[in-house]
Protein backbone atom coordinates (compact mmCIF):
# COMPACT_ATOMS: atom_id res chain seq x y z
CA UNK A 1 0.00 0.00 0.00
CA UNK A 2 1.15 3.54 -0.74
CA UNK A 3 1.59 5.95 2.18
CA UNK A 4 -0.78 8.97 1.97
CA UNK A 5 0.36 12.14 3.76
CA UNK A 6 -2.03 13.49 6.38
CA UNK A 7 -1.36 16.44 8.67
CA UNK A 8 -4.15 15.92 11.20
CA UNK A 9 -2.98 13.63 14.04
CA UNK A 10 -6.35 11.86 14.51
CA UNK A 11 -6.83 11.28 10.80
CA UNK A 12 -3.25 10.07 10.50
CA UNK A 13 -3.75 7.62 13.38
CA UNK A 14 -7.01 6.35 11.88
CA UNK A 15 -5.37 5.87 8.53
CA UNK A 16 -2.56 3.77 10.03
CA UNK A 17 -5.11 1.71 11.93
CA UNK A 18 -7.14 0.98 8.80
CA UNK A 19 -3.97 0.15 6.91
CA UNK A 20 -2.95 -2.35 9.58
CA UNK A 21 -6.40 -3.96 9.43
CA UNK A 22 -6.20 -4.20 5.64
CA UNK A 23 -2.79 -5.84 5.74
CA UNK A 24 -3.98 -8.24 8.43
CA UNK A 25 -6.97 -9.30 6.34
CA UNK A 26 -4.74 -9.77 3.27
CA UNK A 27 -2.21 -11.95 5.06
CA UNK A 28 -4.98 -13.88 6.77
CA UNK A 29 -6.61 -14.70 3.46
CA UNK A 30 -3.28 -15.84 1.97
CA UNK A 31 -2.57 -18.02 4.99
CA UNK A 32 -6.05 -19.51 4.83
CA UNK A 33 -5.62 -20.42 1.16
CA UNK A 34 -2.17 -21.90 1.80
CA UNK A 35 -3.46 -23.87 4.76
CA UNK A 36 -6.32 -25.29 2.73
CA UNK A 37 -3.88 -26.37 0.00
CA UNK A 38 -1.62 -28.08 2.53
CA UNK A 39 -4.58 -29.69 4.27
CA UNK A 40 -5.79 -31.04 0.96
CA UNK A 41 -2.27 -32.35 0.30
CA UNK A 42 -2.03 -30.90 -3.20
CA UNK A 43 1.34 -30.61 -4.90
CA UNK A 44 2.50 -30.30 -8.47
CA UNK A 45 5.76 -31.57 -9.86
CA UNK A 46 7.74 -30.34 -12.88
CA UNK A 47 5.83 -32.66 -15.19
CA UNK A 48 2.55 -30.97 -14.26
CA UNK A 49 1.24 -34.01 -12.41
CA UNK A 50 -0.86 -33.45 -9.32
CA UNK A 51 -1.04 -35.81 -6.38
CA UNK A 52 -1.97 -35.98 -2.73
CA UNK A 53 0.38 -36.31 0.22
CA UNK A 54 -0.75 -39.93 0.49
CA UNK A 55 0.24 -40.62 -3.10
CA UNK A 56 3.53 -38.81 -2.63
CA UNK A 57 4.32 -40.93 0.40
CA UNK A 58 3.61 -44.15 -1.47
CA UNK A 59 5.34 -43.29 -4.74
CA UNK A 60 8.39 -45.35 -5.61
CA UNK A 61 11.59 -43.39 -6.26
CA UNK A 62 14.12 -45.29 -8.39
CA UNK A 63 17.67 -44.33 -9.34
CA UNK A 64 20.18 -46.01 -11.67
CA UNK A 65 23.77 -44.89 -11.24
CA UNK A 66 26.98 -46.09 -12.91
CA UNK A 67 29.43 -44.91 -10.27
CA UNK A 68 32.66 -45.73 -12.23
CA UNK A 69 35.30 -48.16 -10.99
CA UNK A 70 36.98 -46.95 -7.85
CA UNK A 71 40.37 -48.25 -9.05
CA UNK A 72 40.32 -46.41 -12.39
CA UNK A 73 43.17 -43.98 -13.05
CA UNK A 74 40.95 -40.91 -13.29
CA UNK A 75 43.31 -38.27 -11.90
CA UNK A 76 41.28 -35.39 -10.44
CA UNK A 77 38.13 -37.51 -10.83
CA UNK A 78 39.47 -40.46 -8.85
CA UNK A 79 36.98 -42.17 -6.56
CA UNK A 80 38.63 -40.80 -3.42
CA UNK A 81 37.95 -37.25 -4.64
CA UNK A 82 34.33 -37.75 -5.64
CA UNK A 83 32.93 -40.39 -3.30
CA UNK A 84 31.25 -37.78 -1.11
CA UNK A 85 29.75 -36.18 -4.21
CA UNK A 86 28.28 -39.56 -5.17
CA UNK A 87 26.63 -39.80 -1.74
CA UNK A 88 25.33 -36.22 -2.00
CA UNK A 89 23.82 -37.01 -5.41
CA UNK A 90 22.05 -40.08 -4.07
CA UNK A 91 20.86 -38.25 -0.95
CA UNK A 92 19.45 -35.38 -3.01
CA UNK A 93 17.06 -37.72 -4.83
CA UNK A 94 16.38 -40.03 -1.86
CA UNK A 95 15.71 -43.19 -3.91
CA UNK A 96 13.73 -46.05 -2.46
CA UNK A 97 15.60 -48.31 -4.90
CA UNK A 98 19.17 -47.59 -6.02
CA UNK A 99 20.79 -49.71 -8.72
CA UNK A 100 24.53 -49.21 -9.26
CA UNK A 101 26.95 -50.37 -11.91
CA UNK A 102 30.76 -50.61 -12.04
CA UNK A 103 30.70 -51.08 -8.29
CA UNK A 104 33.68 -52.82 -6.70
CA UNK A 105 33.53 -54.51 -3.30
CA UNK A 106 35.03 -51.58 -1.40
CA UNK A 107 32.64 -49.17 -3.14
CA UNK A 108 29.69 -51.42 -2.33
CA UNK A 109 30.74 -51.38 1.32
CA UNK A 110 31.37 -47.62 1.32
CA UNK A 111 27.87 -46.94 0.02
CA UNK A 112 26.37 -49.41 2.48
CA UNK A 113 28.14 -47.67 5.37
CA UNK A 114 26.99 -44.21 4.31
CA UNK A 115 23.47 -45.18 3.23
CA UNK A 116 22.42 -46.33 6.66
CA UNK A 117 18.70 -46.60 5.83
CA UNK A 118 19.32 -49.21 3.15
CA UNK A 119 19.85 -52.93 2.86
CA UNK A 120 21.99 -54.07 -0.05
CA UNK A 121 23.01 -56.96 -2.27
CA UNK A 122 25.97 -57.30 -4.61
CA UNK A 123 28.47 -59.97 -5.68
CA UNK A 124 31.40 -59.91 -8.07
CA UNK A 125 30.79 -60.98 -11.65
CA UNK A 126 34.05 -62.97 -11.78
CA UNK A 127 33.46 -65.41 -8.92
CA UNK A 128 30.00 -64.67 -7.53
CA UNK A 129 31.60 -63.40 -4.35
CA UNK A 130 34.01 -60.46 -4.07
CA UNK A 131 35.95 -60.40 -7.35
CA UNK A 132 35.08 -58.06 -10.17
CA UNK A 133 32.37 -55.54 -10.91
CA UNK A 134 29.14 -55.78 -8.95
CA UNK A 135 25.58 -54.83 -9.84
CA UNK A 136 25.12 -53.69 -6.24
CA UNK A 137 21.57 -52.71 -5.33
CA UNK A 138 20.20 -50.84 -2.30
CA UNK A 139 16.64 -50.62 -0.98
CA UNK A 140 15.12 -48.86 2.00
CA UNK A 141 15.09 -51.30 4.85
CA UNK A 142 11.99 -50.12 6.69
CA UNK A 143 9.86 -49.86 3.57
CA UNK A 144 10.51 -53.24 1.95
CA UNK A 145 10.46 -56.89 2.92
CA UNK A 146 12.83 -59.00 0.83
CA UNK A 147 11.03 -62.05 -0.52
CA UNK A 148 13.74 -63.48 -2.77
CA UNK A 149 16.95 -62.48 -4.54
CA UNK A 150 19.66 -63.81 -6.79
CA UNK A 151 21.96 -63.33 -9.76
CA UNK A 152 22.36 -64.69 -13.27
CA UNK A 153 25.05 -64.24 -15.88
CA UNK A 154 24.45 -62.84 -19.35
CA UNK A 155 25.60 -65.90 -21.23
CA UNK A 156 24.34 -69.14 -22.73
CA UNK A 157 24.75 -70.62 -19.23
CA UNK A 158 23.11 -67.99 -17.02
CA UNK A 159 23.51 -70.04 -13.84
CA UNK A 160 27.24 -70.59 -14.40
CA UNK A 161 29.15 -68.12 -12.24
CA UNK A 162 31.61 -66.02 -14.22
CA UNK A 163 30.41 -67.35 -17.58
CA UNK A 164 30.45 -65.35 -20.81
CA UNK A 165 29.28 -66.07 -24.35
CA UNK A 166 28.97 -64.65 -27.84
CA UNK A 167 31.46 -61.80 -28.37
CA UNK A 168 31.38 -60.52 -24.80
CA UNK A 169 34.71 -59.11 -23.66
CA UNK A 170 34.02 -59.79 -19.98
CA UNK A 171 31.59 -61.72 -17.80
CA UNK A 172 28.39 -59.70 -17.43
CA UNK A 173 25.57 -60.30 -15.00
CA UNK A 174 22.23 -59.30 -13.51
CA UNK A 175 21.41 -58.95 -9.82
CA UNK A 176 17.73 -59.12 -8.91
CA UNK A 177 15.52 -58.90 -5.86
CA UNK A 178 11.81 -59.37 -5.17
CA UNK A 179 10.44 -56.93 -2.60
CA UNK A 180 7.11 -56.44 -0.91
CA UNK A 181 6.36 -52.79 -0.23
CA UNK A 182 5.04 -52.52 3.31
CA UNK A 183 3.18 -49.37 2.25
CA UNK A 184 1.34 -51.50 -0.31
CA UNK A 185 0.62 -54.83 1.42
CA UNK A 186 -2.11 -55.80 -1.08
CA UNK A 187 -0.12 -54.86 -4.18
CA UNK A 188 1.92 -57.27 -6.26
CA UNK A 189 5.57 -57.49 -5.18
CA UNK A 190 8.25 -55.52 -7.02
CA UNK A 191 10.66 -57.59 -9.11
CA UNK A 192 13.74 -55.50 -9.77
CA UNK A 193 16.63 -56.32 -12.14
CA UNK A 194 19.91 -54.39 -12.27
CA UNK A 195 22.52 -54.96 -14.98
CA UNK A 196 25.43 -53.73 -17.10
CA UNK A 197 25.75 -54.91 -20.72
CA UNK A 198 29.09 -55.50 -22.42
CA UNK A 199 30.84 -52.42 -23.79
CA UNK A 200 32.37 -54.15 -26.85
CA UNK A 201 30.33 -57.14 -27.95
CA UNK A 202 27.44 -56.10 -30.22
CA UNK A 203 26.03 -59.61 -30.40
CA UNK A 204 26.51 -59.98 -26.64
CA UNK A 205 24.41 -56.88 -25.99
CA UNK A 206 21.63 -58.14 -28.25
CA UNK A 207 21.60 -61.62 -26.75
CA UNK A 208 21.78 -60.12 -23.26
CA UNK A 209 18.68 -58.04 -24.00
CA UNK A 210 16.83 -61.12 -25.22
CA UNK A 211 17.81 -63.11 -22.14
CA UNK A 212 16.87 -60.30 -19.76
CA UNK A 213 13.52 -59.86 -21.51
CA UNK A 214 12.77 -63.59 -21.19
CA UNK A 215 13.58 -63.51 -17.47
CA UNK A 216 11.30 -60.49 -17.04
CA UNK A 217 8.36 -61.96 -18.95
CA UNK A 218 8.65 -65.27 -17.13
CA UNK A 219 7.69 -63.46 -13.91
CA UNK A 220 5.85 -60.37 -15.14
CA UNK A 221 2.37 -61.73 -14.43
CA UNK A 222 3.05 -62.03 -10.72
CA UNK A 223 5.07 -58.86 -10.08
CA UNK A 224 5.57 -55.19 -10.84
CA UNK A 225 8.73 -54.95 -12.93
CA UNK A 226 11.58 -52.44 -12.54
CA UNK A 227 14.83 -52.64 -14.53
CA UNK A 228 17.88 -50.42 -14.01
CA UNK A 229 21.17 -50.53 -15.85
CA UNK A 230 23.92 -49.30 -18.12
CA UNK A 231 23.17 -50.95 -21.46
CA UNK A 232 26.03 -49.50 -23.50
CA UNK A 233 23.56 -49.04 -26.36
CA UNK A 234 21.38 -46.23 -27.62
CA UNK A 235 17.73 -45.96 -28.44
CA UNK A 236 18.18 -46.96 -32.10
CA UNK A 237 20.11 -50.13 -31.25
CA UNK A 238 19.04 -53.80 -31.65
CA UNK A 239 19.27 -54.39 -27.86
CA UNK A 240 16.83 -51.53 -27.23
CA UNK A 241 14.43 -52.90 -29.85
CA UNK A 242 14.71 -56.39 -28.36
CA UNK A 243 14.07 -55.34 -24.76
CA UNK A 244 11.14 -53.03 -25.52
CA UNK A 245 9.55 -55.07 -28.32
CA UNK A 246 5.74 -55.44 -28.25
CA UNK A 247 4.44 -58.34 -26.19
CA UNK A 248 1.70 -60.86 -26.82
CA UNK A 249 -1.83 -59.93 -25.87
CA UNK A 250 -2.37 -60.20 -22.13
CA UNK A 251 1.27 -59.73 -21.15
CA UNK A 252 2.50 -56.51 -19.54
CA UNK A 253 4.50 -54.31 -21.88
CA UNK A 254 8.04 -53.33 -20.92
CA UNK A 255 8.46 -49.60 -21.45
CA UNK A 256 11.24 -47.03 -21.33
CA UNK A 257 10.22 -44.71 -18.50
CA UNK A 258 12.19 -41.74 -19.84
CA UNK A 259 10.81 -41.94 -23.36
CA UNK A 260 7.29 -42.48 -22.07
CA UNK A 261 7.57 -39.30 -20.03
CA UNK A 262 9.45 -37.37 -22.74
CA UNK A 263 8.01 -38.52 -26.09
CA UNK A 264 9.97 -36.01 -28.18
CA UNK A 265 13.59 -36.97 -28.63
CA UNK A 266 16.09 -34.20 -27.98
CA UNK A 267 19.77 -33.77 -28.81
CA UNK A 268 20.86 -33.40 -25.17
CA UNK A 269 19.77 -36.75 -23.76
CA UNK A 270 23.21 -38.36 -23.53
CA UNK A 271 23.98 -40.13 -20.26
CA UNK A 272 27.74 -40.64 -20.62
CA UNK A 273 29.52 -37.55 -19.33
CA UNK A 274 33.19 -38.51 -19.14
CA UNK A 275 33.15 -36.31 -16.00
CA UNK A 276 32.25 -33.27 -18.13
CA UNK A 277 28.97 -31.64 -17.13
CA UNK A 278 28.55 -30.09 -20.59
CA UNK A 279 28.77 -33.46 -22.38
CA UNK A 280 25.04 -33.98 -22.85
CA UNK A 281 25.10 -35.12 -26.49
CA UNK A 282 25.41 -38.72 -27.61
CA UNK A 283 23.29 -41.76 -26.84
CA UNK A 284 21.11 -42.33 -23.82
CA UNK A 285 22.80 -45.60 -22.82
CA UNK A 286 21.43 -45.80 -19.27
CA UNK A 287 17.80 -46.98 -19.14
CA UNK A 288 15.19 -47.36 -16.46
CA UNK A 289 12.54 -49.79 -17.71
CA UNK A 290 9.23 -50.66 -16.08
CA UNK A 291 6.15 -52.70 -16.88
CA UNK A 292 3.17 -50.70 -18.06
CA UNK A 293 1.20 -51.37 -14.87
CA UNK A 294 3.17 -48.54 -13.25
CA UNK A 295 2.10 -44.95 -13.65
CA UNK A 296 5.14 -42.79 -14.37
CA UNK A 297 5.02 -39.54 -12.41
CA UNK A 298 8.42 -38.30 -13.59
CA UNK A 299 11.62 -39.47 -15.28
CA UNK A 300 14.85 -37.51 -15.53
CA UNK A 301 18.57 -37.44 -16.21
CA UNK A 302 20.36 -35.94 -13.21
CA UNK A 303 22.76 -33.27 -14.48
CA UNK A 304 24.19 -32.46 -11.07
CA UNK A 305 27.68 -30.96 -11.28
CA UNK A 306 30.27 -29.20 -9.17
CA UNK A 307 32.53 -26.69 -10.91
CA UNK A 308 31.83 -28.41 -14.22
CA UNK A 309 32.56 -31.90 -12.95
CA UNK A 310 30.10 -34.70 -12.39
CA UNK A 311 30.00 -37.31 -9.60
CA UNK A 312 30.72 -40.08 -12.13
CA UNK A 313 31.42 -40.50 -15.83
CA UNK A 314 27.72 -41.30 -16.30
CA UNK A 315 24.82 -39.07 -15.38
CA UNK A 316 22.52 -40.93 -12.99
CA UNK A 317 18.94 -41.38 -14.13
CA UNK A 318 15.79 -41.58 -12.04
CA UNK A 319 12.05 -42.09 -12.13
CA UNK A 320 9.15 -41.66 -9.75
CA UNK A 321 6.56 -44.43 -10.13
CA UNK A 322 3.05 -44.75 -8.80
CA UNK A 323 1.37 -48.01 -7.90
CA UNK A 324 -1.59 -49.08 -10.04
CA UNK A 325 -4.12 -48.47 -7.26
CA UNK A 326 -3.28 -44.74 -7.07
CA UNK A 327 -4.07 -42.13 -9.67
CA UNK A 328 -2.17 -39.26 -11.24
CA UNK A 329 -4.30 -36.27 -12.20
CA UNK A 330 -2.68 -34.38 -15.04
CA UNK A 331 -2.85 -30.61 -14.67
CA UNK A 332 -4.48 -28.76 -17.57
CA UNK A 333 -1.98 -27.50 -20.16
Amino acid sequence: MQNIPCRHPRLRASFHCYRAIAWGLTFGLVALIANESVSAGIWQDESGAKATDMNLEHDLRVMSFNIRYGTANDGPNHWDRRQDFVIETIAAFQPDLLGTQETLAFQRDFLAKRLTEYDHLGVGRDDGQEAGEMMAIYWKRERFEKLASGHFWLSEQPDAIGSKSWDSSLPRMVTWVKLQDRHQPTAKPILWFNTHFDHRGQQARLESAKLLRKKILDSAAEALIVVTGDFNAGEDSPPYAALFAPVELGQPQIIDSYRKQHPQRMSDEGTFSGFDATATKGDRIDWLAVCDRWQIVSAAIDRRQNDGRTPSDHFPINAVLRFPNHSVEQAPK
